[in-house]
């Protein structure tokens, strides 16, 4: 089921997942930075706005779905069975679990004072073993493949054991909540179950996104003393699944098949992103817009802007041919988890080592400045850390 999808990087969908993670880490870094503006900042959860910074989670989200129906195609292409596709799908989605997890246990509730090691140090070998385990070996050496990742699986085993929360440091890690990469692993199960149940079909998956919102409404009306919250209390989901769709309707305007021209494809995105904006004007009334909340009307608009800077993008590089400032992103884009741990490694040195970045770097313009040349140091290691044959694939 390639829906005549070409099995070729789309370099516009790269550029795009590359600007997105240069972004995520810039707005990541801001957030510790005192004295800048309001729109530089996440929107409160009460707050019926938004600012670019709460468009960068709906984004990556966005992408994950414009990539499914190439990734499923390529699966496919190179010869895998039904069997193997849903095992890989189910192995990407289990492993963004786990990392969601872990992360969000070591970013809080840990006691530190209670575990044989300081967080720092649990932190970093965290990383190892994510390294250790999604590393892309050389196919020739299986053994030593097998050995390093089952090297890494144990660490990760004994680093979950190793861990004490709570307040009286009697607690084991848990699910607080999944952490960014798992809600994006639940947001890519449910897309792929989608696009593979319908089997690509705009009308299917377009009817799919407004049940999406309808379950998000159903779940806000219902009295949580119901029996009925329990079935519809996964409303975030609903909502990031939501947006993955979207983003595979949007490859599918632009990729499916050959019978549309330039213009009809063009023309169709135009119209999907008034739509787009339609739905979220018309639901904002209800469903003020929110990241925290995971409101529709912030999905509808964050999906709008990403439909209209991708046909931007996909204008300026795949039919201009004006790609040459994308090198610097390639790398990243192609590696974005390896991208995203990066200053959470650094992180964790930092605090191995007692170390803090210099005070007149939290603030004010220097520090939105600061924010910006990290984010630029983060995405320019990654070429360095892949000819250390360091590359990273769920």
């Amino acid at each position: 089921m390639n829906n005549g999808l070409t099995t070729q990087r789309i370099l516009s969908i790269d550029a795009l997942r590359g600007i997105t993670i240069l972004t995520m880490i810039f707005v990541n870094e801001l957030a510790g930075v005192q004295g800048i503006p309001a729109w530089m900042k996440h929107m409160p959860a009460d707050a019926d706005a938004m600012t670019f910074v709460d468009a960068v989670f709906p984004a990556f989200l966005f992408i994950v779905g414009m990539s499914i129906p190439f990734a499923i195609a390529n699966r496919i292409a190179k010869g895998d069975t039904t069997a193997q596709l849903q095992g890989h799908i189910l192995f990407r989605t289990l492993g963004l679990l786990v990392l969601g997890v872990f992360m969000v246990n070591a970013e809080g509730d840990y006691h530190e004072a209670a575990m044989a090691i300081p967080i720092g140090v649990w932190s970093l070998l965290f990383y190892v073993a994510v390294i250790l385990i999604w590393n892309v070996y050389n196919a020739e050496n299986k053994a030593l493949k097998y050995r390093l990742r089952a090297t890494g699986v144990i660490i990760l085993i004994a680093l979950a054991f190793l861990y004490r929360g709570g307040e009286n440091g009697t607690e084991y890690m848990k699910p607080h909540w999944w952490g960014i990469l798992g809600l994006i692993g639940w947001a890519y199960l449910l897309g792929c179950i989608c696009y593979q149940l319908f089997r690509g079909n705009l009308i299917a998956l377009s009817a799919m996104v407004v049940f999406c919102i309808a379950y998000y409404a159903l779940g806000k009306t219902i009295d949580h003393s119901s029996a009925w919250h329990v079935l519809f209390s996964q409303g975030g989901h609903a909502s990031h699944t939501s947006l993955v769709l979207m983003g595979i309707i949007l490859s599918l305007i632009f990729f499916h098949g050959k019978s549309m021209t330039n213009a009809q494809r063009f023309n169709a995105a135009a119209v999907y992103a008034v739509a787009l904006i339609i739905g979220g004007v018309v639901l904002r009334p209800y469903f003020q817009i929110s990241k925290i909340h995971a409101t529709p009307s912030w999905c509808l608009f964050s999906a709008a802007a990403c439909v209209v800077i991708f046909s931007f993008l996909y204008w300026l590089i795949d039919l201009k041919k004006i790609g040459g400032w994308t090198n610097f992103i390639k790398p990243a884009a192609s590696n974005p988890l390896l991208t995203y741990i990066i200053p959470f490694v650094v992180y964790a040195l930092m605090e191995i080592f007692h170390l803090h970045w210099p005070s007149f770097l939290r603030e004010g313009f220097v520090g939105i400045l600061w924010s910006l040349v990290f984010a630029v140091a983060v995405m320019s290691l990654v070429p360095v850390l892949n000819r250390m044959k360091i590359r990273l694939q769920l």
